[in-house]
């Protein structure tokens, strides 16, 4: 372990020993260190079958039985402050628990010039329309209590992840917006953005972090080191060493990963193999192209390539559980179907923990979470339909545990028709592993699911 390893655990420990009302969302991430030993012969949770939601009474989901759901601030339904719910539900994390009361954000995945969504105060470029929103849900008593705007004024807040600090850090994913900062008064786009769990976002960009087409992150409750996916067809993985850890606007350094003797890894279906790791240092984290005449949106990946880093595709989800940082590839593997991969931040190892055969089997997935009890969540977003949401264990089974099922018969809030082949996104647990969150993007969905755990792998 580096200097700057050890340093930064002892601050970011003595840091985040502090409880969050009634329960502490540090102890949640410690949970995760517990490694779920899978029985083959038993993965799933069974057969799946069409459930009624328990809002609105439309079968909306197919799930395994025992399993229920009630959804909440569909897109154009009124928020508690009377702001109209934006669109395009992506990612989204649990970031605070008090008293049984759960804080969720969720970003809004929209792009295009449209008048920012919320508070004055929350908004990056009032010309914008992404951003993100606050839910709270009383997790003891099953039901959603309100919502509001946190962030404002950005674009294509498509994923990125809780903090062990109780934000959510919310990642921009495109370079829109002038070459140089200084070429005009339009706003430069492509960062990443800290919301806190009570009140509204600053809505000062993290710079340092690097601008590119950004897409998930997953902090390391142990270091503070954040690890940042680029969805892009050439992609690298970067972490951020923060200079303090939990105060990432005091700024750091910004790495790429190399795995040594693979350049590329964007077609490997070696399974289990584990391979050496080290970092290069982006020495221009602001760069969002490396040609600015070609606006090539490789500035930061192109530097890292000069360095020797290796070349991922697509990737997205990235969470943070069983000690590793877990992160997908969604056109990755032999047949561009999907990788998912694990990163060791202690042995500095990377490892193929899953590489899709066909679409059929796991169609590009996207967003990912990772369960109190040790497994992971997929969120699909490809061709097939219905989209599903699969399980894989630690030790890289997988199984299917829900099929988006939403097809509107009737209009609600503009939306009719059939809606399953949207993508998932946004799947995060409660700390206790009771609920399971997450979104449809379109028509606009965020679901909370319950039911019997135990019977399964996740």
């Amino acid at each position: 372990m580096s200097s700057h390893s050890k340093v930064a655990r002892r601050s970011f420990l003595k840091m985040t020993a502090f409880s969050l009302g009634c329960g502490s969302l540090a102890n949640a991430f410690q949970h995760l260190s517990a490694q779920t030993k899978s029985d083959s012969s038993a993965l799933s949770y069974g057969p799946l079958s069409a459930v009624e939601d328990q809002t609105t009474g439309l079968p909306l989901l197919e799930l395994p039985e025992g399993f229920r759901y009630s959804t909440f601030c569909w897109t154009g339904d009124e928020m508690s402050d009377g702001t109209i719910t934006p669109g395009a539900h992506d990612g989204m994390g649990v970031i605070q628990q008090d008293c049984g009361v759960l804080t969720l954000c969720r970003n809004h995945e929209l792009s295009g010039s449209t008048a920012a969504f919320g508070p004055e105060v929350s908004q990056y470029d009032k010309k914008a329309g992404g951003g993100c929103s606050l839910l709270q849900f009383d997790a003891g008593q099953g039901q959603w209590l309100n919502a509001r705007p946190a962030l404002s004024g950005t674009i294509r807040n498509c994923a990125g992840g809780p903090t062990p600090w109780s934000s959510w850090l919310s990642c921009e994913e495109t370079v829109d917006g002038p070459i140089e900062e200084s070429d005009s008064d339009e706003l430069t786009h492509g960062w990443i953005f800290e919301v806190p769990a009570e009140g509204v976002a600053s809505a000062t960009p993290l710079k340092e972090m690097g601008r590119f087409v950004h897409e998930a992150i997953a902090v390391d409750p142990d270091t503070g080191i954040v690890y940042e996916t680029e969805d892009r067809g050439k992609a690298g993985l970067y972490r951020f060493l923060p200079k303090t850890p939990g105060k990432l606007a005091e700024g750091g350094q910004l790495q790429m990963l190399q795995v040594k003797g693979q350049p590329d890894l964007r077609k490997s279906n070696e399974v289990g193999v584990k391979h050496d790791c080290q970092w290069v240092t982006i020495d221009d984290p602001h760069r969002a192209h490396f040609d600015p005449k070609k606006e090539d949106q490789l500035g930061c990946y192109t530097q890292g390539k000069e360095k020797g880093a290796t070349t991922f595709a697509r990737l997205e989800g990235c969470w943070y559980g069983n000690g590793l940082i877990y992160f997908d590839s969604t056109s990755g593997g032999p047949s561009s179907a999907g990788q998912i991969w694990q990163y060791d931040p202690k042995e500095e190892q990377l490892m193929l923990l899953f590489a899709s055969p066909s679409n059929k089997v796991l169609d590009q997935p996207d967003n990912l979470a990772v369960s109190p009890r040790g497994g992971i969540v997929l969120c699909e977003d490809g061709r097939e339909t219905p989209q599903r949401l699969h399980g894989l264990t630690p030790d890289g089974k997988l199984f299917t545990f829900a099929r988006n099922n939403v097809q509107l018969q009737g209009e609600r809030n503009g939306f009719k028709g059939d809606f399953r082949n949207s993508e998932w996104a946004g799947s995060t647990f409660s700390p206790d592993g009771k609920w399971l969150f997450v979104n449809l993007q379109t028509p606009g969905i965020t679901f909370a699911i319950t039911g019997p755990w135990g019977h399964g792998l996740l």
